[in-house]
């Protein structure tokens, strides 16, 4: 489901608009090299870090504001924390919390979903993933913003692909890992990425912690920052702080306000409508059983089975598990009824599964799997889609979203939607050449995107 990103990289070249810093190196057996200044070692980020990105001043509030200036700080502190385990997880959760409302909570910006990330050992230094959050706190030592921050060595479990980015670094002699990563580990889920509480002046906020992450960026000689899968708002703003615009694809499933799977099935083309009804009609036929469990229905032997289908899954697709088994089990345990696991069972057995998280109004799909003996037809669609669906109409939500990647989706009701994320590249010239870049790919996305809406899976009228 999440297996890879919305669009493989396009063919386009990285042009350089300058050579005033390039050094011909002597020949060497006929081969001529170019370089970008002198190539750096990653010994520039590993000596002691500062986690003070500095203190603020609250400016005076707006006139429709000054009531609340009574119980507001007059000054913030912003700083950096090496594990999620340092911020009380309710003064996280009020953060994420209020960055997008409650009718939008996004599970995978809780504290318990990250912290379970590192507590398994997934997103820790050892796999590439260093945990550097952003906090800013007031003058009682509250927590006001939070931002999942990490510096990484390399590019995987992104799903936004810069290796094109990295290898033209290198070409020129330049370093660009490590580099700092906001966003979710491991998950292409769209979301605001800078976490704060609402007050009057979170825009004096948001512009303080923006500034120190620039800042962050040039004290520890790393290359970029990159905001992943932010929201559109966050998108906007940043790119008139000197942040470059990209925009990528993904596949959603949106609720018409449906009561049943059948009158969703009623919107859809009749050439679709027929072959959805026919891939269903394989499970019972297989003598496959679909459950869907939540919350305590979801037992440790339930994480154990999951976890070997999704090794099956990461051995034959992706050829590295970035989750424990570990991570699991403990993310259920933390997330509760935010979790949402479709079983299939042939007998008293466990033969496949898709783990979905539920937010304010989405269903989000995320890793699917099963077992490696077997082959069943259409159990995939199943579990990922269908099942989905249901659950989404049941619990009255809007949107399953339904990860990277996927063209197949289009004709099961899966339509395309635009994400979004921001870079900010230190060094001018490579700053320029990917610019240009971004923006002709934008061009392509969206060209792609209306060629699928135009022959999209739904009656002419259905939006």
């Amino acid at each position: 489901m999440a297996a890879a990103a919305s669009l493989k990289p396009l063919p386009f070249s990285i042009r350089f608009p300058s050579e005033r810093h390039h050094k011909i190196l002597p020949r060497r057996s006929g081969i001529c090299a170019l370089f970008w200044g002198a190539r750096k070692t990653s010994e520039a980020t590993s000596r002691q870090v500062d986690f003070s990105l500095g203190d603020f001043t609250l400016a005076s509030p707006a006139v429709e504001d000054a009531a609340a200036v009574g119980t507001s700080p007059a000054k913030f502190s912003v700083s950096m924390v090496s594990s999620i385990s340092e911020i009380p997880p309710q003064e996280w959760d009020a953060c994420a919390l209020e960055a997008s409302g409650p009718e939008k909570f996004n599970p995978f910006l809780s504290h318990g979903f990250l912290s379970s990330l590192e507590e398994s050992r997934s997103a820790v230094k050892e796999t590439g993933w260093v945990p550097r959050h952003i906090v800013a706190k007031d003058e009682a030592d509250n927590v006001i913003g939070v931002v999942p921050l990490y510096l990484k060595s390399h590019s995987y479990g992104e799903f936004v692909f810069d290796h094109a980015w990295a290898d033209a670094y290198y070409s020129y002699g330049a370093r660009y890992y490590p580099k700092y990563q906001c966003c979710v580990p491991f998950t292409p889920v769209t979301g605001p990425r800078i976490l704060l509480r609402d007050s009057w002046y979170k825009d004096q906020l948001f512009d303080a912690i923006v500034s120190g992450l620039k800042d962050l960026v040039v004290k520890t000689q790393v290359s970029s920052i990159h905001v992943t899968f932010s929201s559109e708002e966050e998108w906007i703003t940043l790119k008139n702080k000197g942040f470059l615009q990209r925009k990528g694809m993904q596949y959603h499933w949106k609720n018409r306000n449906y009561n049943s799977f059948d009158e969703f099935l009623m919107d859809m083309k009749q050439s679709k409508r027929k072959n959805i009804r026919q891939e269903r009609k394989k499970i019972s036929v297989q003598n496959l059983t679909m459950k869907r469990l939540r919350g305590t229905e979801i037992k440790a032997k339930h994480w154990d089975a999951f976890y070997n289908f999704y090794r099956n899954t990461t051995d034959n697709k992706w050829g590295t598990p970035y989750l424990t088994k570990e991570f699991f089990h403990i993310m259920g345990s933390k997330m509760g009824d935010n979790v949402l696991l479709v079983v299939a069972e042939e007998g008293d057995e466990l033969v496949a599964g898709a783990l979905n998280l539920i937010g304010g109004d989405t269903i989000y799909g995320r890793l699917w799997g099963c077992h490696p003996r077997a082959y069943y037809p259409s159990l995939h669609f199943e579990a990922c889609y269908y099942q989905a669906i249901e659950a989404a109409i049941e619990l009255g939500l809007k949107t399953v979203e339904a990860g990277a990647q996927g063209e197949h989706k289009i004709q099961r009701g899966y339509i395309p939607v635009t994400t979004y994320s921001c870079h900010y590249l230190v060094d001018e010239d490579f700053r320029k050449a990917i610019g240009e870049f971004v923006v002709r790919e934008a061009t392509q996305v969206e060209l792609v995107m209306k060629v699928i809406r135009d022959s999209g899976p739904f009656k002419e009228g259905i939006a």
